[in-house]
């Protein structure tokens, strides 16, 4: 695909999902959506002698739990900041900002985003603890930030287009599962989680746009 097209589908697609969270969030903030968040999220708990349980074996709560922590702060920040002096040792420092900015800049703009429409959490039992507001998921939208600006970052440098679609692939797989992940446990609510992908994944593609703009075919940057 021409770069001129390639860039215009970014563009559109960053429209498209921004459009798409502010109807969700309208949605939301007028409780249209609440029926159905609460409907699946019942839908993932089971009652066992009049106290609520989540569905499914006891080592799949557990696992579940180990791949929610791929979106917390505890595994995304020593990621990025491993990765980013992986790419300063490389010489490229451009991607290692590029890497820190995209990550610090989606961090910031969960918080804000949380500050702002500040949702609670599901009123239901959850298995781990939360301490900040439920909307949009801050796990989704930190993981499709930095799993799909690191793909990306793969992807660019692969010498195959097979190898850059793999590497674009787990990415996507990673920053899907998190998500998934946050609503099987009860503590978002499905729309939480869709929100913080909408946003995470425009947020990215705006980081792809910048670098690229920044050094279109510098490998060394």
């Amino acid at each position: 695909m021409p770069k001129f097209s390639r860039n215009s589908a970014a563009l559109l697609s960053i429209l498209l999902l921004c459009l798409g969270f502010g109807l969700l969030a309208d949605e939301m903030r007028e409780g249209e959506t609440l029926a159905f968040d609460q409907a699946i999220l019942q839908a993932l708990q089971t009652s066992d002698g009049g106290t609520m349980h989540l569905i499914g074996p006891v080592w799949f709560q557990e696992a579940a739990r180990d791949v929610t922590a791929l979106g917390s702060f505890t595994v995304l920040f020593p990621l990025v900041a491993f990765i980013a002096i992986y790419l300063l040792l490389e010489g490229k420092p451009r991607n290692a900002w590029a890497l820190v900015l995209s990550s610090a800049s989606g961090a910031i703009l969960s918080t804000i985003l949380k500050s702002f429409f500040d949702r609670p959490r599901p009123d239901i039992v959850s298995a781990t603890h939360v301490f900040t507001s439920s909307f949009p998921s801050g796990h989704a939208l930190s993981s499709a930030v930095i799993y799909l600006t690191i793909g990306t970052f793969l992807a660019r440098a692969a010498p195959s287009r097979s190898l850059a679609r793999y590497g674009l692939a787990v990415a996507a797989f990673l920053t899907v599962i998190v998500g998934l992940s946050r609503i099987y446990l009860g503590v978002h609510y499905p729309t939480d989680v869709l929100a913080g992908w909408m946003i995470g994944l425009s947020w990215a593609i705006v980081c792809w746009l910048v670098a690229e703009w920044l050094f279109p075919s510098n490998p060394k940057a």
